[in-house]
């Protein structure tokens, strides 16, 4: 095991937050990480936000059907795909891990939340201004966990195969 699989392995998500801010450098951090991810012909469709002031952690929480917690959290990252792209969900997914991960890698747990195809996240662009060629795509609530709740994974043998699932035993 090397240290990026620890800290990858390390990820839960959190919901319960500590009331208590986040260092700059990691949100710097892992929105350099966010930008480090591969894209489609190196396009980089994506435009990340992030929002603290609680005020609009609260509007943004209420907009969501399962994030009431953003509104407790230290920082929300906002992943958003220019549409015109053609595979700006995977190249966004690709950001919204980076970020993820880099945050975890500073002890900040997070959860990822909808942001695509969900009824809130015109809402939600429109709230934070971001131009109609910009779609939402994932929510990354942030923070200091008060609470981390591990729920157990699947056996990996029931999740993967070798050279084809017909050889599968």
């Amino acid at each position: 095991m090397n240290v990026a699989t620890i800290v990858i392995k390390s990820r839960h998500s959190v919901r319960k937050y500590k009331p208590e801010p986040i260092s700059e450098d990691a949100i710097k951090d892992a929105i350099l990480s966010g930008c480090s991810a591969p894209s489609s012909m190196n396009l980089q469709p994506w435009l990340i936000g992030v929002v603290k002031q609680k005020d609009k952690l609260k509007k943004i929480a209420d907009y969501t059907e399962h994030g009431k917690f953003i509104a407790d959290s230290a920082a929300c990252f906002l992943i958003f795909g220019e549409k015109k792209a053609i595979f700006y969900i995977e190249d966004c997914c690709a950001v919204t891990e980076n970020i993820i991960i880099a945050l975890q890698a500073y002890g900040i747990g997070t959860c990822w939340v909808a942001g695509d195809k969900k009824a809130y996240a015109e809402d939600i662009r429109k709230f934070l201004s971001v131009p109609p060629e910009y779609t939402l795509v994932s929510i990354v609530p942030a923070g200091i966990p008060a609470e981390i709740s591990i729920v157990k994974k699947k056996d990996i043998e029931s999740l993967t195969f070798f050279e084809s699932y017909r050889d599968k035993s």
